[in-house]
């Protein structure tokens, strides 16, 4: 039983501080810890509606495609200027691109030409070299010690990966080709070998992990970049068996994939994934109500202006949204995409709107 609100609450314990798209949110004296708020939520069971904060990152330095990839979450500082690129776990070379804030592979010599070369020339990682101990170490009585919810990210899952092996234009054309499909699907069930290896290593060594937060983007801002029927065949029983090996281990398994994917969410759903944070492409009235009992979904309200809309009409849309997805049978949570709205009179009013509905 969720209890119900009490103005108490509202008084300021706290305030987290500001990283990627998540602003400054004041802790409130809340009925229980961020890390059950989540966890409850995961369960069907929101105390009130999830912005973010409540969720701590953890992208540690152990793993090379960290670094590569300029995007580093952990005890010890990093400075993505100085620091990022580089070889990730393959040896494949990654630049770091200041203005956009992320790495990529640069494109027109792709390390294989061929995906049927991948036997021959890939050099696999040797995990157990990683410096776990050392990671564990720094992180574990320190970083993972708060009363959030630790979600462990990994940033290259497989069509991404394929990407950086071959270009967006050779990954996607062995995806398609009836001919090089057989490789492919030999590459994925060897990735997905390895990387239930790094995470039973990752559970092992950092035992307050809660989740994991997955990526392998399938779409552009217009539309999927592949058949529902593709995806199906060539990517989801790979990914089954990453969900299938977390869900045994009692974590938590949310899918991070960029783009205009609605015809995909059936596919998310049968891959196994907990939850699905949409961009703001994406219809999401349509997606709530074709999918929102089958999947958590990262809802987006309606955009305002929070910078000219005043405050009753900050909380007005704050209340409106709550009222159409802050419901106790059919929970989501708020869209990391769409933070900029969190100004303290709608954030306020959301977490008071969602209390009162998700504890009716």
């Amino acid at each position: 039983m969720i209890p119900k609100f009490n103005p108490e609450e509202l008084k300021v314990v706290g305030e987290t501080a500001a990283y990627m798209y998540m602003p400054s949110i004041k802790i409130y004296d809340y009925p229980v810890t961020q890390k059950k708020a989540v966890a409850s939520m995961l369960k069907g069971k929101p105390y009130w509606q999830v912005v973010g904060a409540e969720r701590c990152p953890f992208v540690p330095k152990l793993l090379p495609d960290n670094i590569a990839r300029g995007f580093v979450f952990e005890e010890q500082p990093f400075d993505a200027l100085t620091e990022a690129g580089g070889k990730d776990m393959f040896g494949i070379e990654w630049e770091y691109v200041a203005q956009v804030g992320g790495s990529m592979v640069r494109p027109g010599a792709p390390f294989l030409e061929d995906v049927s070369e991948w036997r021959e020339k890939l050099v696999w990682p040797d995990i157990d070299s990683w410096d776990w101990e050392g990671s564990a170490e720094k992180n574990n009585d320190t970083y993972l010690a708060s009363d959030k919810f630790n979600l462990a990210w990994f940033q290259t899952g497989w069509y991404e990966r394929l990407i950086s092996f071959m270009d967006f234009e050779g990954a996607i054309m062995a995806m398609f080709d009836e001919d090089s499909q057989e490789d492919v699907s030999a590459l994925f069930e060897k990735l997905t070998d390895l990387y239930i290896r790094i995470f039973d290593k990752y559970i092992t060594y950092f035992p307050k992990i809660d989740g994991f937060f997955i990526h392998d983007d399938w779409g552009s801002q217009k539309e999927t970049f592949f058949s529902p029927e593709l995806v199906a065949k060539m990517i989801v029983p790979h990914m089954k068996r990453v969900t299938e090996f977390l869900h045994s281990k009692g974590k938590f398994c949310e899918l991070h994939s960029c783009g205009q994917i609605l015809k995909q969410v059936p596919n998310i759903i049968a891959a196994g994934w907990d939850a699905w944070t949409p961009q703001l492409v994406n219809d999401m009235q349509t997606l709530y109500d074709l999918y929102g009992d089958k999947i958590l979904l990262g809802i987006a309200p309606d955009p305002i202006d929070p910078e000219s809309a005043t405050e009753e009409e900050q909380r007005a849309a704050a209340r409106d949204y709550a009222d159409k997805f802050c419901n106790p049978n059919k929970p989501s949570y708020f869209n990391v995409y769409s933070t900029a709205l969190l100004t303290p009179a709608y954030r306020e009013e959301l977490y008071i709107r969602s209390r009162e509905n998700y504890s009716k």
